[in-house]
């Protein structure tokens, strides 16, 4: 865009334009805009002069945008967003709220975070709505690019690695992070395997047969990356992608796995399991909520960051004995 374009450009196009990037139909975006459709039918053919781009296709029900649409969007959004907070910044009442937050993580961390988060939900923001989707990659930035989730919580070295390195270069990342807590793994086999209850060998567990827990499905993780360094290797003999699924068919069968620590004593599968530690080092695992930037200001989003925070720090509660009464609740006072 030139600059004589840019000084003529009618910035009312830059709404309509991100919000058919949002929903990627014409008639969503002029529904939510409150325009009708040939309205924003006409706002696209004056921005595709201006930008000299077809910048959206049709696509079965949809639109489907070009390549020069999905490099301007992330701009144009950022700058959209930074000028609504900063002429509507607004104010959020937890106690008052009815807000919907989407959440993703695998099923360990939520055992540790939801139950402490939700307490803080029922006393603080009963208002507020939690929907949590698994995780199902090690680099959710495109899930938060695209609105998908609001926060991604987990293990997500090589994404932190990068923003590191975009720190050091002096340039502002599109997302950010905090650390909430650091997670221990164990090697968890049935009872009575005939590896339970003895230190475990470096070569008896590359023996051994494995169940790991990959959210992609690919049969390689962080502790084939460790064995890799020594010169060994396991056998994979399964991949799941849920932790809870694999404590399950340990418990049943000679193959050995590796699990959180504190997840153990959430799955209510700790009598049926053996731990032991890993018969080598491996890189310690931090857990880290992982935001888009142009969320950081957002004060209904801070207040979840702040919470989810809270949550990690209460920790989890394990589950109680099959046999066991539920546990009870404290009754609040009467007025």
């Amino acid at each position: 865009m030139n600059g004589l374009n840019f000084r003529t450009l009618d910035l009312n196009l830059l709404r309509v334009f991100d919000e058919v990037m949002t929903e990627r139909s014409l008639t969503r975006a002029a529904h939510n805009l409150a325009m009708t459709q040939p309205a924003v039918s006409n706002a696209l053919r004056r921005l595709r002069e201006v930008m000299g781009d077809e910048l959206v296709r049709r696509s079965g029900y949809g639109v489907e945008p070009t390549p020069v649409a999905l490099a301007l969007w992330p701009t144009v959004r950022d700058a959209l967003h930074m000028l609504r907070e900063s002429l509507a910044p607004g104010a959020f009442d937890p106690a008052s709220a009815r807000n919907a937050f989407v959440l993703a993580m695998a099923d360990a961390t939520a055992a540790k975070l939801i139950p402490g988060l939700m307490d803080l939900l029922e006393s603080e923001a009963p208002g507020v709505n939690l929907r949590v989707l698994p995780l199902t990659t090690r680099d959710p930035r495109g899930l938060l690019e695209s609105g998908t989730v609001d926060l991604a919580i987990g293990h997500f070295p090589g994404v932190l690695a990068e923003l590191g390195a975009m720190h050091l270069q002096e340039n502002d990342p599109h997302f950010h992070h905090q650390r909430l807590y650091d997670g221990e793994y164990v090697v968890v086999m049935r009872r009575g395997h005939p590896l339970a209850g003895q230190p475990l060998s470096l070569d008896s567990y590359c023996d051994a047969r494995h169940m790991l827990v990959s959210f992609s499905g690919r049969p390689f993780g962080f502790v084939d990356e460790a064995l890799a360094a020594v010169s060994r290797q396991r056998r994979v003999v399964i991949t799941v992608n849920q932790f809870f699924t694999a404590g399950r068919v340990v418990a049943t069968t000679d193959l050995l796995t590796v699990l959180p620590r504190h997840f153990v004593g959430a799955t209510g599968m700790e009598h049926e399991l053996a731990l032991c530690d890993l018969p080598l080092q491996v890189p310690p695992v931090h857990v880290d909520s992982l935001w888009h930037r142009q969320a950081t200001q957002n004060t209904a989003h801070r207040w979840l960051r702040e919470t989810v925070a809270r949550a990690a720090n209460i920790g989890f509660r394990p589950a109680p004995p099959s046999n066991a009464p539920p546990p009870q609740r404290p009754r609040k006072p009467k007025a």
